[in-house]
C-alpha cells in the first residue's frame, strides 16, 4: 500500500502543476509521467496515478461545484493550490472512483497529503470539506457505513468516521470548515 500512497502523492503533485500552469489541455498525462520518473522511480504499476488524475480532469466541473457547495466562504481561486488539488483528488476518490477506495481511506489519505504539503490548517480544512461531503453522502444513502469491526482505528484510537463526524458535527453546509489561511489583501491601494 505504500506504493498507492506514493502514487497518490505523485497524482496530487501533478494536479498542482497542471492547475498552476492554467490546466493546459492534454498536458496532464505528460506531467504525471515526468513526476512518476522523478518521485516514484522503480514502481512498476503506476496506472493508479494516471487514473486518478484523468478522473479529476474529467470530473473537474462537478468536483469544483462540490468544493464551492461545502466551502462556501472560500471562493475556489482563494483556496491555496495545494489544498485545492488535494480536495479535488479526495472528492474524485469519494464520489467518482466507483468505490475502488473506501471513503474513510480517501479522506485520511487526503488529510495526510494536506498535512504534508499544505499549511498549518490544511489538514483541518481538507477534513472539514471532505467530511461534510462524506456525511452528505451517508445521509443520501450514496455510501453506507461499514460495521464497526471493519472500520479499523487510528493510532490515537479514533476511527476515521469519528474524526470526520467530529469535524462536521452540527453543520451540513460546511460552516465548520476551517479555512487554510486568510486570503491576502492589498492594503497599499
Amino acid at each position: 500500500m505504500a506504493n498507492r500512497h506514493l502514487l497518490r502523492t505523485v497524482a496530487m503533485q501533478s494536479l498542482f502543476q497542471w492547475d498552476f500552469n492554467g490546466r493546459p489541455e492534454g498536458a496532464l498525462p505528460a506531467m504525471v509521467t515526468e513526476n512518476v520518473k522523478e518521485f516514484a522511480p522503480g514502481i512498476d504499476d503506476v496506472a493508479f496515478a494516471f487514473e486518478v488524475t484523468k478522473g479529476v480532469a474529467e470530473h473537474l466541473e462537478p468536483i469544483d461545484a462540490l468544493i464551492q457547495q461545502w466551502a462556501p466562504h472560500w471562493p475556489l481561486e482563494q483556496i491555496t493550490n495545494v489544498d485545492r488539488s488535494v480536495i479535488r483528488l479526495g472528492i474524485f476518490e469519494l464520489k467518482y472512483a466507483g468505490g475502488g477506495v473506501p471513503p474513510k481511506v480517501a479522506i485520511n489519505e487526503a488529510i495526510e497529503l494536506a498535512k504534508t504539503f499544505g499549511g498549518d490548517a490544511s489538514g483541518r480544512f481538507v477534513n472539514g470539506v471532505l467530511g461534510a461531503i462524506y456525511k452528505d453522502m451517508l445521509d443520501k444513502g450514496e455510501v453506507t457505513e461499514p460495521p464497526a469491526e471493519e472500520q479499523g482505528t487510528e493510532e490515537r484510537g479514533e476511527s476515521p468516521v469519528e474524526e470526520v463526524s467530529r469535524a462536521v458535527e452540527g453543520d451540513s453546509a460546511g460552516a465548520d470548515v476551517v479555512p487554510p489561511e486568510e486570503p491576502a489583501t492589498d492594503t497599499t491601494a
